[in-house]
């Protein structure tokens, strides 16, 4: 594909088209149907799961959403955010009670105002943030050995890790290491895999990978690493266009694609509507569908036995983890 495998993730707010086949998923029985839980997230990407248990969202439109996951009941827990035309607050993690938004896609590299800095900011109020560190520069000063063609990439998932967070760069295929006194540094390298979504297990580092153009089965895939690891371990694969991985209950591991490739799609364009998948990840590499039907999902988070999914119009659907697996 090239140097415009960025625009996988692309769409006119930076749109993931990711998604595995029906055909490509074991789904012995039908799986619950998902329930809306809530609506209006305007700009809605990323998300986690606060130290009080809510569900928080991040919005490209420079706010983050604190979702009550029984409710529904959504406020604005930060705005004012930096944003660009096609960027900006991509996801949300809270180290020790504070919150840390990933911004990306608003330099001007990518279409934002001089001076925009994609980068970790920290939440210090309702409507105040401060830099932590700019992941845009360290990008310039440090190329792939990879085709790129936005020299500050495209950071797409934050995740804590080892004191400090993990950052997925779906541009320029590389995972970073990023400290909270502001150093970055690479902390796995890939080839054109487009890496998304990221969960930390204990010592283990599950990421989904989105797969080049045109998104074949065998290219989206569920990997592993550790902390000293310099490859990736495939834990699953035949899930094209993989958006997230969490795990859930136990052992499970569940990841989620946002719909069907387009026939004949221009790279950036959404997936289909209502054609998003949550699979999980069972024995010897396979996909169980846990839920089809879902809109353009983009991330997910597990809360007792309930998986959540943020999809891009701004919409949170429940599926119900427990019920599926016959847990009561």
């Amino acid at each position: 594909m090239g140097p415009r495998r960025v625009l996988v993730l692309l769409s006119t707010v930076m749109l993931l088209v990711l998604t595995p086949s029906v055909a490509s998923a074991h789904h012995p029985t039908r799986p619950p149907e998902p329930e809306l839980l809530t609506t209006g997230l305007s700009g809605a990407w990323g998300s986690t799961v606060g130290p009080d248990g809510a569900l928080y969202v991040a919005a490209t439109t420079g706010a983050i959403f604190r979702v009550d996951p029984r409710t529904g009941a959504t406020t604005t827990f930060a705005s004012g955010l930096p944003t660009a035309p096609n960027g900006g607050p991509h996801d949300v993690a809270f180290v020790r009670g504070t919150a840390y938004v990933l911004v990306g896609f608003i330099t001007e590299e990518a279409g934002g105002a001089r001076g925009n800095v994609d980068g970790i900011y920290r939440v210090d109020g309702p409507s105040s943030s401060t830099l932590v560190a700019d992941i845009g520069q360290f990008a310039r000063d440090y190329p792939p050995t990879t085709d790129y063609f936005i020299a500050t990439g495209v950071p797409y998932a934050l995740e804590p890790y080892a004191g400090g967070f993990l950052v997925t760069d779906g541009h320029l295929n590389r995972v970073y290491q990023v400290d909270l006194d502001g150093s970055v540094s690479v902390r796995i390298a890939f080839d054109n895999i487009v890496p998304t979504g990221l969960d930390v297990v204990g010592s283990r580092v599950y990421m989904a990978e989105a797969g080049p153009l045109p998104h074949l089965a065998a290219d989206g895939k569920v990997v592993t690493f550790g902390k000293r690891s310099t490859t990736a371990t495939e834990v699953a694969a035949g899930g094209p266009l993989m958006v997230d991985v969490q795990a859930g209950h136990g052992h499970d591991l569940y990841a989620l694609a946002q719909g069907d490739w387009p026939l004949g799609g221009q790279a950036g364009s959404p997936a289909a509507p209502n054609t998003g998948q949550l699979l999980k990840v069972g024995r010897h590499g396979s996909l169980e569908l846990v839920a089809d039907g879902l809109d353009q999902p983009v991330s997910f988070q597990v809360i007792r036995g309930t998986a959540y999914v943020v999809t891009l119009g701004g919409e949170v659907w429940t599926v119900d983890l427990d019920k599926r697996h016959g847990r009561h």
